[in-house]
């Protein structure tokens, strides 16, 4: 099989593929969302009970991006993602016939979540990364931005599918979907990595490398700087449409703030990755932290209907570049062959601080009453992930500014 090269037009086209996997596989994120009111009606069971399998599909998700990443730094991409496809359909058929939530969420959270939709967003991004050189910001947040998409689309057409089928019927369907499409897709990414991409980090993108610590000391603190920025996320993401309601705006409006937020989301990471080819991903990182943390202040200080809408649009255009700001960092800081498991890594414990954050943001609303310190606790949380920045950011000129004396000398 021919080997292409890094930018060529194939690379272009293999992005176009990834975009479309991170598209379909990423239904197993929300489709457990939207039909969590039937199925709360048919088990008979409580909101709280109901919300278990989102929670156990979160972790699956996170955990799933760091086993299937490193299955992919040993054989490549092709694999992984048809057994995300295979186990998406078994995850959404085996679900279908159960009739309590536990036996509907374990296997839910594992094949959907773990398996399936955990091989189609920090797998790609790292495989897209290795086809990319001078356009690699760019491509890695069109790829991140797959996510987003999956959220934009297969809401509405998991809504239509249980208004008109049920949800058991929708869970078939969604399920054999996925294998019809994402086995085919996978077959197009069989070419094999350009022949370079293996190698170590390139020192022009990559500046010092490591920046002078153990790489198991500089990936912990990415892990702890994701953690940070995603608990800060999360309050607005997972809080603003209940905020909404106890404000007498209801709960539609904050829908469409919600929508708002995460469709400015997708305009950010696209622009993000321009600018990361452009200065990095680390200074792309430390200004998309600062501006978010700019954001969730506004929150604190205004809080009228307009006002709501355009900060959540800001919101959105500040934080979406953040997630995939961290693959192009361990790019630049990491060999190539190592990108499918230190991604996944940092991108669980971005999914974790999405988790924390949002349950933290309401159990600080129980004892307070209001959403002022949630978000005062988001600001704070951010302006850890900034600290984590800057002394990264701070460690990589200085090694840079001391090669740069030696080379000279």
């Amino acid at each position: 099989m021919n080997r292409h090269e890094i930018d060529s037009p194939y690379a272009w086209f293999r992005l176009g593929i990834a975009m479309l996997l991170s598209t379909i596989g990423g239904v197993g994120m929300w489709s457990v969302v939207v039909a969590l009111p039937a199925v709360q009606a048919d088990f008979g069971i409580a909101r709280g009970g109901a919300s278990v399998p989102f929670t156990l599909t979160m972790i699956g998700f996170g955990v799933g991006g760091v086993v299937m990443g490193r299955l992919s730094d040993k054989i490549g991409i092709v694999v992984p993602i048809i057994i995300g496809g295979v186990s998406l359909a078994i995850g959404y058929t085996a679900a279908a016939f159960t009739h309590d939530v536990w036996s509907f969420g374990i296997p839910y959270a594992i094949f959907a979540g773990m398996l399936g939709t955990g091989a189609s967003f920090a797998p790609l991004m790292a495989d897209i990364s290795h086809w990319f050189d001078k356009r690699r910001g760019f491509a890695v947040a069109l790829c991140a931005s797959g996510n987003y998409l999956s959220g934009a689309i297969w809401p509405t057409v998991v809504a239509w599918l249980i208004r008109d089928y049920g949800w058991r019927n929708s869970f078939i369907v969604i399920g054999l979907f996925c294998l019809c499409t994402m086995v085919p897709l996978a077959l197009l990414l069989r070419a094999p990595a350009p022949a370079h991409a293996a190698g170590a980090v390139p020192v022009s993108r990559a500046g010092s490398g490591t920046m002078g610590m153990s790489p198991r000391l500089l990936q912990t603190m990415l892990a702890f700087a994701g953690l940070a920025c995603c608990v800060a996320m999360s309050m607005p993401q997972v809080h603003i449409v209940a905020y909404c309601g106890d404000l007498g705006y209801g709960v539609a409006r904050g829908a469409e703030m919600l929508s708002l937020m995460l469709g400015c989301g997708i305009i950010s990471r696209v622009a993000s990755g321009f600018v990361a080819d452009r200065i990095g991903g680390m200074p792309t990182m430390l200004i998309g932290s600062v501006m978010q943390g700019v954001a969730l202040a506004l929150y604190l200080v205004s809080d009228g209907l307009m006002s709501l809408y355009v900060i959540s649009a800001l919101f959105g255009l500040f934080q979406g570049g953040l997630v995939p700001s961290y693959a192009i960092v361990i790019r630049e800081c990491f060999p190539a062959k190592e990108a499918g498991g230190r991604v996944g890594v940092v991108m669980m414990m971005t999914l974790l601080g999405m988790a924390l954050g949002g349950w933290m943001s309401g159990e600080i609303y129980d004892l307070t009453g209001s959403y002022r310190a949630a978000f005062a606790n988001g600001v704070a949380w951010n302006a850890a992930n900034v600290g984590i920045v800057l002394f990264l950011l701070f460690r990589r000129n200085r090694r840079a500014r001391g090669a740069a004396g030696v080379a000279m000398a």
